[in-house]
């Protein structure tokens, strides 16, 4: 045989050996943990559809905004296929951008669909019958707490009902627990706390329908009073996110109110805790107020320059609306589905032996239908500015009582967006 035809044959072989080129390729743009859930779910995603290829990027939080506003500002050119939008920030680019990204209904998310996910993830992402994004994970708020410590005073988390019962627990864990603090919030650069309280009390900024502005509604000013209480009473103190970590890590601190994906961070973050944690939900204004309210979560959208669409839809229905899909990334990386079904998963049922054997997904998902929307409006940023630097005032002792504060932080808001103030 010659060595030509000896070439020929081996090139034949490899051609026949060679795998199927994919058929497409479909780019998401995520960040950090996010990212990281994304690419779990590829797996499962290729064995259903194995000649679409799906390359995650993480670009990291600040860097996806910024890149897609500029994206989007600039016709779309330059976007992936995929991009993650915080719901948060989500009303930002419908309203600046409406024909930046693709309505998810043409593409097969139906009414049926749509009904799969709670009211309030959707209310930021579909606007006029349009849906922009679909919703990806949530933050329903959960109180993590430190078992020993709470144990040790003789505090049962189950009694904690109202915000009152709370500061008295906090009392009695800090007596119990010398250098221990009972919570802890960013107050000077953050409004978590506000924003997780008042959404139980079913207040926000905006109005639901984002025409009015509703920071000084009663239940508002109520949360930022009850805020100020916990405070002056000592058993909230200030930190910043990295505080808050090392204080989990080196026992200084009793409980930590953040929405349900904070469980990876005190998971990974103190990995020689396990068992001393758990969860309780969080109390109200009252015995038998609201117990639900959400922090954080976000959405994926399809970009309308996207030359895949079609892919990148099968790749958001598999991971978005499929419980293996949710399912596996709440395995792998915390983050708490938004898919109502998701609660019959077998895995959320089961005992989680870090958590003190308690089975904390169930607790913390059952919330989810009781969330009320709160609508963060293309005005987000201007009034999330104004209330921090309402709430360092008011805490400070800068205006006489909180309903002094917040209608000067509605006028504020008044004047830099031009959304009237609710009656």
């Amino acid at each position: 045989m010659s060595f030509k035809l000896i070439g020929a044959s081996v090139s034949l072989a490899l051609l026949a050996a060679a795998p199927a080129a994919a058929q497409s390729t479909i780019t998401i743009w995520s960040w950090d943990v996010a990212a990281s859930a994304l690419k779990s779910a590829t797996e499962g995603f290729n064995k259903k559809y194995p000649d679409i290829k799906v390359d995650v990027q993480d670009l990291g939080n600040n860097q996806v905004y910024d890149k897609a506003l500029a994206a989007c500002a600039a016709g779309g050119e330059g976007l992936p296929d995929i991009v993650t939008v915080e719901n948060f920030e989500a009303e930002v680019f419908w309203s600046r951008f409406p024909d930046c990204f693709t309505d998810a209904t043409a593409l097969g998310y139906t009414p049926e669909k749509q009904a799969l996910f709670p009211d309030f993830k959707r209310a930021e992402l579909e606007v006029d019958g349009v849906a922009y994004a679909v919703p990806w994970d949530s933050g329903p708020v959960t109180m993590f707490y430190r078992r020993d410590f709470y144990e040790k005073a003789g505090v049962d988390p189950a009694t904690i009902k109202t915000w009152d019962d709370f500061i008295a627990a906090g009392k009695k864990v800090m007596a119990a627990n010398p250098g221990t603090v009972m919570t802890q919030a960013n107050f000077n650069g953050d409004s978590e706390w506000f924003r997780m309280m008042a959404n139980e009390q079913g207040c926000g900024y905006f109005s639901t329908d984002g025409q009015t502005i509703t920071i000084n509604q009663p239940a508002c000013v109520s949360t930022l009073e009850k805020l100020k209480q916990m405070r002056d009473a000592g058993i909230i103190t200030a930190a910043i996110w990295d505080e808050k970590i090392q204080a989990n890590s080196a026992g200084k601190v009793a409980t930590q109110m953040y929405g349900g994906w904070y469980e990876g961070t005190i998971r990974s973050g103190s990995p020689d805790l396990a068992g001393k944690w758990g969860v309780y939900a969080m109390p109200s204004l009252t015995a038998d107020g609201p117990h639900a309210a959400n922090l954080g979560g976000s959405s994926l959208a399809i970009s309308s320059a996207s030359q895949h669409k079609e892919d990148a839809w099968k790749f958001v229905d598999y991971a978005l609306l499929t419980n293996d899909g949710q399912v596996t990334m709440l395995k792998s990386f915390g983050l708490v589905p938004s898919l109502l079904s998701s609660d019959k998963d077998p895995f959320v049922k089961e005992p989680q032996a870090y958590w003190g054997g308690q089975a904390i997904w169930s607790d913390i998902l059952s919330t989810l239908p009781k969330i009320v929307p709160s609508r963060g409006t293309a005005f987000q940023a201007d009034a999330e500015g104004i209330y921090r630097a309402t709430q360092t005032k008011y805490l400070a002792g800068g205006f006489p009582d909180a309903k002094t504060a917040l209608d000067d932080a509605a006028k504020q808001i008044e004047t830099a967006t031009g959304v009237p103030i609710a009656e």
